[in-house]
């Protein structure tokens, strides 16, 4: 690839620091020369102020004769991850594709996303099936993709070496591992607490995450099965069935296991300040456990079931919970004790699984892959729960980290050319109408957010731009193995 300049952005330079810098890359980043001093946000804050920072500036042309990209003042964060999403290649392709899903995702700003292992036919669960789920994504995803493997009920029985399973899984390069304490999927069950330990012996041995879907399926079982036999089948039932104690009694064990087996256990959309609170505490205690949380976590409550209009919209598992755990998980988000925000995107198509008055019979899914990036600048560091620092490394650096992806995540020299372009000056309206992804739905419908992503760069090449003119399309994206 031909050397590439991308001149006039503001890059983070720790805290709320910005210096205006050109990038030189191919597809990696050779060089970053910055061409002002370091300023504050608060500097460039406002329209009026930018421009004012703008018009002082006493900057000489390059000379260069380099393929030259205009920023326009905007911000360049590292390509952004989501380390979530569920693309349903190949398998459950009426919900959502690879095709689309990442479409979404560049225009979301993310230029990497890992794959859960089991919304895809055949799950990703043995090596076999990864080669089949590998070569079916073949010139089928505009941005890079990684895999998680996966753990299921359904294979413990005699004629599974689940080990075996497990570390082929790991040779060809999954991130981690997902487990499920309560799983709705025949296909892929849950494991018990006994079988959960039993796998994370074993995960531990390849120094990768354990992913833990965490709510107690004894207590959620015997309160679904006492509210449906009493005819309570509205969000509430659902929800307490859902409850809190569900989340932090799973937590608690999962807390258990790592400190037996020293496995590196990561609760994946956690929903509730008290499970956030064992958390902190474990790892005090020396215990080896991580959490991630979701854009819904942090916005909405069970208030909002109460809008008919978004009320179908908004059912995940586990359910959103109360305003004191929003303001428990922005918390969790600025003392590090969370490590990054993920979507748990799960499409569907609204029209045959959203409309049911049932409502343990409404799909629980959130198509958000489209919508993190902005979410996250405009409720974070716009209203000051984060730094920009913070936001970045949330949205990126501390995902590429966590999971090994060792090319990704930083705006420094030698990483990969993944940019995605933030203007933190202007603001747009989130309508389903104009998503990405196959199912256009979402509970955020008309949410203002005073950020948007201009464009995504992946490895050098547009894959999103707002003018329209992008370089590469879908097939670009690679699958990337991570190996220890």
């Amino acid at each position: 690839m031909k050397p590439r300049l991308l001149k006039n952005v503001f890059v983070n330079t720790g805290g709320n620091n910005l210096r205006l810098s050109n990038i030189y890359f191919t597809d990696t980043i050779t060089e970053i020369k910055f061409v002002s001093d370091e300023i504050e946000w608060d500097t460039v804050s406002t329209p009026d102020k930018k421009k004012n920072f703008i018009t002082s500036l006493k900057r000489a042309e390059t000379g260069e004769t380099l393929d030259s990209i205009d920023g326009n003042f905007t911000l360049a964060i590292p390509g952004a991850i989501d380390p979530h999403v569920h693309f349903d290649t190949p398998g459950f392709e009426f919900r959502d594709d690879f095709e689309h899903g990442s479409t979404a995702a560049a225009f979301g700003g993310v230029t990497t996303v890992i794959d859960m292992p089991c919304t895809s036919l055949p799950h990703v669960t043995n090596l076999k099936n990864f080669d089949i789920k590998l070569n079916e994504l073949k010139n089928r995803s505009l941005i890079d993709f990684a895999f998680w493997g996966g753990v299921r009920g359904n294979d413990f029985c005699k004629t599974v070496n689940i080990e075996q399973q497990i570390l082929e899984l790991a040779e060809a390069g999954v991130v981690a591992f997902k487990v499920y304490v309560i799983s709705g999927m025949d296909t892929f069950t849950d494991l018990t607490y006994e079988r959960i330990e039993e796998a994370a012996q074993i995960i531990a041995k390849t120094g990768k995450p354990m992913g833990v879907h965490a709510e107690d399926k004894n207590l959620v079982i015997s309160r679904r099965t006492k509210f449906q036999a009493e005819g309570k089948n509205a969000w509430q039932a659902y929800c307490n069935a859902r409850d809190v104690k569900a989340e932090t009694v799973a937590v608690n064990e999962i807390i258990k296991i790592s400190g037996k087996t020293g496995v590196r256990a990561h609760i994946v959309h956690l929903s509730s300040g008290k499970g956030l609170s064992l958390i902190s505490e474990a790892k005090g205690d020396g215990i080896n456990i991580t959490a991630e949380t979701c854009p819904h976590y942090l916005f909405f409550t069970q208030e909002d079931f109460n809008n008919p209009e978004i009320r179908n919209f908004l059912k995940t598992a586990p359910p959103v919970k109360f305003e004191e755990d929003k303001i428990a998980l922005w918390q969790g988000l600025s003392d590090g004790s969370l490590n990054f925000v993920t979507t748990d995107h799960a499409g569907c198509i609204p029209e045959k699984e959203k409309t049911s008055s049932d409502f343990w019979k409404v799909y629980g899914g959130i198509p958000g892959v489209e919508h993190r990036v902005p979410f996250l600048f405009s409720e974070g560091f716009l209203k000051n729960k984060l730094t920009l620092e913070q936001t970045i490394n949330l949205l990126s650096s501390n995902v590429a980290e966590f999971f090994g992806l060792k090319s990704k995540g930083k705006i420094e020299k030698g990483k990969d050319a993944d940019f995605a372009l933030i203007n933190l000056w202007e603001s747009e309206i989130i309508k389903a109408q104009k998503m990405h992804s196959l199912g256009k739905y979402t509970p955020f419908e008309n949410l203002e957010v005073n950020a948007t992503v201009d464009a995504t760069i992946l490895r050098g090449k547009f894959v999103m731009n707002k003018s329209g003119e992008t370089e590469e399309k879908i097939g670009y994206g690679k699958f990337i193995a991570v190996t220890n």
